[in-house]
């Protein structure tokens, strides 16, 4: 039996904000147990919640097993993976920030996330609440990771179980490998389990966690909203007349560079100060005004007012200056009108479409949920 040193824990029973606090007023977070199907995630979380002190398990199989209760059989149809459902990934967030400002501690949450956008989108989500998360991938060598999966144990009370469950394991195995080459070894603290059994894993999670050695995830803490927001976004052009695109760590897709203006800020110096702190161009002129967008809520959504400006275009010599700075963004793009609308969502990308149309005309436009009114100034602009 390894004797851990409980002192290694000091989130436990720490004064914290409110958000990212129990009710007895001690900070709260999450350890997320990563890796391929039948690495032994559960097995481990369940041996690790005995090491952690006041610790609780999450399994989010269970937000899964609820779905054919929530939704209609149709819908779940129309997805081969529950983890595509925004769904699935809002309740997953919202259960855990509830178990966790009822029980507060550390919750242990085994789940396979191998696409990069769902990681954001969860753990900004958690985020947002104050939440941090300490990301650990279990990484067997392949070979013992199959012998896993054709031992593993199945319900013997589901249909087919023993050949969907291990075929599911099986056809994740290339996924797995992929997210390993692209993104998921230098977010989470890889523990090589291949010749540990569960116990010693949890062990050394508990040990590295505890220690420090697992630090909470580098993610920019945006707080929801709890009403209607003013946001204003900057376009900036390079020499071939491509708009920047930047990719945030804390939610899933592309974006504008801009975000929320702050009370008493003028929404054109919030753009300029958000595109110097997201990409490190600092503007020197006020930009104009291109688009005013209403965007409808969509709960949990609560939707305001979207504000488009025009930035100028950079030179080589600028765009080569362009920087990522902090945790807050992973990447950037200049891309064609053409190219963003398979990174921007539907709405966002309409509203990029219309800021282009009047820049080309010289003339602001407004926006209800990306569409011109009234009508007649769409024809015009068209």
């Amino acid at each position: 039996m390894c004797a851990l040193n409980w002192g290694w824990f000091p989130w436990q029973g720490v004064a914290g904000k409110p958000q990212g606090a129990n009710r007895r007023g001690g900070t709260v977070t999450v350890v997320w147990i990563n890796g391929a199907f039948g690495a032994g995630k559960t097995t481990t979380a369940r041996e690790l919640i005995d090491l952690i002190p006041n610790s609780t398990l999450f399994d989010p199989e269970v937000i899964g097993a609820a779905l054919p209760y929530l939704l209609p059989a149709k819908h779940l149809a129309e997805v081969g993976d529950y983890q595509d459902l925004p769904i699935w990934r809002r309740l997953v967030i919202d259960t855990a920030a509830a178990m966790l400002a009822e029980l507060g501690g550390t919750l242990v949450i085994p789940m396979t996330l191998l696409r990069q956008e769902y990681r954001d989108e969860i753990f900004g989500g958690l985020a947002a609440r104050r939440i941090g998360v300490r990301h650990v991938l279990l990484a067997p060598a392949e070979t013992i990771l199959r012998e896993r999966i054709a031992g593993r144990e199945v319900p013997p009370d589901l249909p087919d179980g023993e050949i969907r469950i291990r075929q599911w394991s099986y056809d994740h195995i290339e996924p797995y490998r992929n997210a390993l080459a692209s993104w998921l070894t230098a977010d989470a603290h890889p523990v090589d389990t291949s010749a540990l059994t569960p116990y010693e894993t949890a062990v050394r999670i508990a040990e590295a966690v505890g220690s420090g050695e697992v630090p909470v995830c580098d993610i920019v803490q945006t707080p929801e909203p709890t009403g209607e927001t003013l946001a204003a976004g900057v376009l900036l052009f390079d020499e071939q007349d491509r708009v920047l695109l930047v990719d945030p760590t804390y939610k899933a897709g592309w974006e504008f560079p801009g975000g929320v203006v702050e009370p008493g800020e003028a929404p054109a110096r919030a753009g300029m100060r958000e595109v110097a702190e997201e990409t490190g161009i600092h503007l020197t002129d006020v930009p104009h005004l291109l688009v005013i967008d209403w965007e409808a809520p969509a709960p949990p959504a609560y939707g305001g007012l979207r504000l488009l400006f025009d930035g100028g275009r950079l030179d080589s010599a600028e765009a080569s200056r362009l920087l990522l700075p902090g945790p807050e963004l992973r990447e950037w793009r200049f891309v064609s009108e053409e190219e963003a609308v398979d990174l921007l969502p539907p709405v966002r990308y309409e509203r990029l479409r219309w800021a282009l149309r009047a820049r080309e005309r010289g003339a602001a436009l407004y926006l209800e949920a990306g569409v011109p009114t009234p009508s007649p100034l769409a024809e015009t602009a068209g």
